[in-house]
């Protein structure tokens, strides 16, 4: 009795070990997000990539920033191991398997832009507390600089792979775009895929739609300054789709990202079966999951994505009266939900480059 009240006590503190051991790596590596994003946003980690081994003098003056708070950037940069630091000549360098990974010019593996995520979302922490409280949801007002992360996000996981892997899952399509079809894009954002398709295919028509004004707005100056004239901006609720649309009219319809924030993705999905005429194909793009905890455990980017969906894609449906159904909703849920709005051929497809999303091609 003594000795297994022993081995249990002696196997519960090793466990404790543990468990503070990666408590305080969790700790760490947050704070390393924070400055990550920091290090993104002020051009540091771009600055450090262009001038090599340098001082900090030499890296303020570089990125035109305060050299004060350079220093204390690189003391967290370099005792996480971000960045080397050579005590002998006073100099600093990010190596470059590093800045393969963290500055603008490797583009789409640049994961310091998603490193923004964790301060942006932080800053709504107190109204999500609030909220599991209370219930309720986080208007998608309240999230300050969201677009323009996701605009960047797009850019680098979809936008990016537009043209040479998205558009060919599609059998045909890049040919029909070129002919001339008519697309409509739900919950397009600032508009950054719409507008490349449109500078892409100029014989085909390209409509979006967004709840926000500000997305709007910014996607149709783009349009205005690239000289687009067959492509329009509309600010509509994508549950209005088969209010604002004849039946029929789209023979594409495309949504990135867009589905599962959603205040009522049913009636979203059924007005986009309205919209889609019957020779049509509509192509989603969403959070690759598979609709339950444990199927995600061995996820790469599982505890990113759900914290993600708790504080903003759920909370930001749930303002709006909504299902909340949040962006893990996954493969099984997203079946169900296209086949109830009447698509009977559904295949689901993935980019090697990609562990983030799924490709739904949804035909009627």
């Amino acid at each position: 009795m003594t000795t297994a009240a022993t081995s249990t006590g002696t196997a519960g503190e090793q466990q404790a070990t543990d468990v503070e051991e990666r408590l305080v790596d969790i700790l760490n590596h947050g704070a390393l997000s924070l400055m990550l994003s920091v290090g993104h946003r002020t051009g540091l980690l771009d600055a450090m990539a262009e001038t090599g081994p340098a001082g900090i003098g030499a890296l303020a003056e570089h990125a035109g920033l305060d050299e004060r708070y350079v220093t204390e950037w690189l003391g967290a940069m370099t005792v996480g191991a971000i960045v080397e630091h050579d005590p002998d000549t006073g100099t600093y360098t990010l190596p470059a398997g590093h800045a393969q990974l963290l500055t603008r010019v490797s583009g789409g593996d640049n994961l310091a832009a998603f490193a923004q995520y964790i301060p942006l979302l932080g800053g709504v922490e107190d109204r999500i507390v609030e909220c599991f409280r209370r219930g309720g949801g986080v208007d998608y007002a309240e999230f300050g600089r969201f677009h323009e992360v996701m605009e960047e996000d797009s850019a680098q996981t979809v936008l990016s792979a537009l043209y040479d892997h998205i558009l060919p899952l599609v059998p045909g399509l890049t040919e029909r775009l070129a002919e001339g079809i008519r697309v409509i894009d739900v919950g397009c954002g600032r508009g950054r895929a719409l507008n490349a398709l449109a500078s892409w295919f100029p014989r085909s028509t390209f409509v979006g739609y967004d709840l926000s004004a500000e997305a709007i707005a910014y996607a149709r100056d783009t349009a205005a300054e690239r000289g687009l004239g067959n492509v329009s901006f509309s600010v509509e609720d994508a549950a209005r789709l088969a209010e604002i649309e004849m039946p029929g009219s789209a023979d594409m319809v495309t949504t990135f990202d867009a589905v599962h924030d959603q205040a009522d993705p049913a009636a979203v999905v059924r007005g986009i079966r309205h919209a889609l005429a019957d020779d049509g194909v509509y192509l989603a793009q969403d959070i690759d999951a598979s609709s339950t905890h444990h199927g995600d455990r061995e996820h790469p980017l599982g505890p990113l994505l759900y914290t993600l969906s708790c504080l903003h894609c759920m909370t930001v449906s749930l303002a709006r009266g909504g299902t909340g159904l949040g962006a893990m909703w996954g493969r099984q849920r997203a079946r169900e939900l296209f086949e109830s709005a009447g698509f009977t051929d559904i295949r689901i497809r993935t980019l090697e480059h990609d562990p983030q999303n799924a490709y739904y091609i949804c035909l009627p």
